[in-house]
């Protein structure tokens, strides 16, 4: 029996992710990976630039992020993987589970989408985000990706956690750090 776990994290940008991954990476001591850290460490070495800048250094992020996951699995590292995953990264997670034989769960972020834009908005404007992220020029494709309902859990084996965070304050992290360790034990068992 394979007792690798792999916990993905996914929903939309502002959806809280990050917070989420943090926090599940110190409840259960396990490596966190996240897309906007390999990113910034990118902009941070290579410097910040432009629109197309930060798409190829989102590119490079992906594929970074990926040769990560399968070094950390292949070793037997169970761990935690957060970013806005759309919909045709299922493919490369489906060839990791073949190729790894890892138990998945994904954690799936969702809110209003007028709270997201909002939120998005805020951030943009934040002396907390890296400006590499260029969030006040790529508002609007957030808004087109939003509309056209890109964020979608992944298409995957495993249980899905649903977790609404309109309002974070209203979230029960100890219900659903219960909720994930009985599901990973059940996943675990099989």
């Amino acid at each position: 029996m394979n007792n690798v776990v792999l916990i993905i994290i996914s929903g939309a940008p502002g959806t809280g992710k990050t917070t989420l991954g943090k926090k599940f990476a110190e409840k259960f001591h396990l490596p966190l990976i996240h897309k906007d850290g390999i990113k910034e460490s990118l902009f941070d070495s290579l410097g910040v630039g432009d629109r197309e800048w930060s798409r190829k250094l989102g590119i490079s992020s992906y594929r970074l992020l990926f040769h990560f996951l399968e070094s950390l699995l292949g070793a037997g590292v169970s761990l935690i993987v957060e970013s806005n995953f759309k919909p045709e990264s299922s493919q490369r997670f489906r060839e990791l589970e073949r190729k790894y034989c890892f138990k998945s769960l994904q954690i799936y972020c969702h809110s209003r989408h007028d709270v997201l834009s909002q939120r998005y908005r805020m951030r943009s404007e934040s002396a907390d985000r890296h400006l590499g992220h260029l969030d006040n020029i790529v508002s609007y494709e957030l808004e087109d990706d939003l509309l056209k309902g890109i964020y979608k859990p992944l298409d995957i084996e495993g249980d899905i956690v649903y977790v609404d965070t309109t309002d974070f304050s209203k979230v029960d992290y100890e219900s659903l750090y219960s909720k994930t360790y009985g599901i990973i034990e059940n996943r675990l068992e099989e």
